[in-house]
């Protein structure tokens, strides 16, 4: 066994930290989304883009950075996924059109991708006994869900004081002080045989899904289906249909297709996906919806959300607890079905005027959500053989992005498809304005000012009204596609011994 690496744990305190920042990132932007809004003015598709660009560049760049961080050094790589991070920070905090912050938000994401795709390798170098890497693994996982926690109530807390610009400043300090010592401690790696990096694949696999998410995205902002949006849902399909044969086809593939042959392993990742998704979709509308329809301030939105937050930490561990007693199949279907529930309960019931009732319902939610991902992503690994345990776990990390993104994109399409048929008709309002109104809740609220007090009190009740039955829509479809997903784990989660 080679010798332990003397800063070990300070290398770990390095990555973890930049993990925090990238979990953090994830969902930090969501309490500050009306104030952005009102300043901005984006779109619907705009709005989802800016939220959802994060998590889909960086799942569709993880595989990627990490065959390319074996080949050129994963200290490279992850010194340079800093360097990133903090400069797309940066250009998010000043960006003074939709455009771009949606092009920092990606840049964001890239870094991000650097970041993430390689700490698990250095991990594995620098921790060379066994129980020690256990420990250091457990502890870096840990730190993406805790900054994906704390996100809404830092952004809260932040917008509240400095302005929705300064929740990406602030990571700023912090790169900084990451960097300058990940320069001096972390050593490098790289992986003596490589995988050949497939640029054909990475292009196949980002423009597919661009073009999958662009038109879903542009079907929700105009409320139907036009030419344009048929050719990007074609040519986005196909091009991830490719994707997939070239990816079977050859002899190093970016994504190992093969393992999905395997039946746990489908419905584990589907699991993970349809959870994660549901979870950070929540936080998301959630935070809008408090804030919108409710008229919470930024930081009370956000320490809202801490008990679903904290529920979901308690569930994550007490996760194999639940495992050990009822095992893994059952655990998942009675945690996803408890997320279900409690997301049919908050769309029957929910008020923003009285948060007491939503508090049990929101406990369930985190704590059902906490078991699956924990358990989800075991499940995931436990599913694939061994030796094949560094392609599933490319998956698994790769599945927890992609749900995120694709949650706030199909959820978000539903929500804003919801607000425009909800929006009744307001005595006193010219067709045009009725137009902008329907947009979206933010430009609503921008005609306000322009118009006779009457008429402007109807307009926003009317629109907080529709807004209302849009999140409603939102959680009442969530909590179908997570009944299904249970409906699943339930009958496909079988282990292989039940089958003989």
């Amino acid at each position: 066994m080679p010798p332990a690496h003397p800063r070990r744990w300070l290398v770990l305190a390095v990555v973890s930290g930049s993990l925090l920042l990238c979990g953090t990132d994830l969902t930090v932007l969501h309490v500050a989304v009306p104030r952005m809004s009102e300043e901005l003015q984006p779109s619907p598709a705009e709005l989802l883009w800016i939220v959802d660009v994060y998590s889909l560049t960086l799942a569709a760049l993880l595989v990627t950075c990490g065959t390319l961080g074996d080949r050129i050094g994963r200290r490279r790589m992850v010194l340079s996924g800093f360097f990133t991070f903090g400069l797309a920070s940066t250009a998010c905090a000043f960006a003074a059109t939709t455009g771009q912050l949606i092009a920092a938000r990606a840049a964001l994401g890239v870094g991000a991708a650097m970041i993430m795709a390689s700490t698990v390798a250095i991990i594995r170098v620098v921790f060379s006994d066994d129980r020690e890497r256990a420990v250091a693994i457990g502890i870096w996982t840990a730190a993406h869900s805790v900054g994906a926690t704390i996100g809404p109530l830092v952004g809260g807390l932040v917008t509240e004081k400095w302005g929705w610009g300064a929740v990406f400043l602030i990571n700023v300090p912090v790169i900084v002080v990451i960097l300058a010592v990940g320069a001096r401690v972390i050593p490098e790696s790289r992986n003596p045989l490589p995988r050949r990096w497939d640029m054909a694949s990475v292009v196949l696999s980002v423009l597919g899904l661009v073009g999958v998410v662009y038109a879903l995205k542009q079907a929700g902002e105009h409320a139907g289906v036009n030419a344009p949006i048929v050719v990007c849902t074609v040519v986005g399909a196909v091009l991830l249909y490719v994707f997939v044969r070239r990816q079977r086809r050859i002899p190093e593939p970016l994504l190992d297709f093969s393992l999905f042959g395997e039946r746990r392993f489908t419905t584990a990742t589907l699991c993970v996906i349809g959870c994660f998704g549901s979870y950070v979709a929540l936080l998301f509308f959630l935070t809008q919806w408090l804030q919108q329809v409710g008229e919470y301030s930024p930081l009370r939105a956000g320490l809202a959300l801490m008990p679903l937050a904290g529920a979901n930490a308690v569930g994550a561990v007490t996760a194999p607890w639940a495992a050990n007693r009822w095992g893994n199949r059952w655990s998942l279907t009675a945690a996803l079905a408890l997320f279900a529930v409690a997301m049919a309960t908050i769309a029957a019931t929910g008020d923003t005027g009285h948060y007491a009732v939503l508090l049990a319902p929101l406990i369930c939610a985190g704590y059902g959500a906490g078991i699956v991902m924990t358990l989800g992503a075991d499940s995931i690994m436990s599913a694939a053989q061994p030796e094949r345990s560094g392609e599933a776990a490319a998956i698994q990390e790769t599945s927890f992005e992609l749900g995120a993104g694709l949650g706030v994109a199909v959820l978000g399409t539903v929500l804003t498809a919801a607000y425009r048929a909800s929006l009744p008709t307001v005595p006193g309002l010219g067709g045009s304005d009725r137009a902008t109104a329907e947009e979206s809740f933010s430009a609503m609220e921008g005609l306000i000012p322009h118009l006779p007090g009457r008429t402007a009190g109807a307009l926003l009740h009317a629109g907080q009204h529709a807004y209302d039955r849009g999140f409603t829509a939102v959680t009442a479809i969530a909590a179908i596609g997570l009944a299904g997903t249970a409906t699943l784990a339930a009958l496909l989660l079988r282990p292989r011994s039940a089958e003989k």
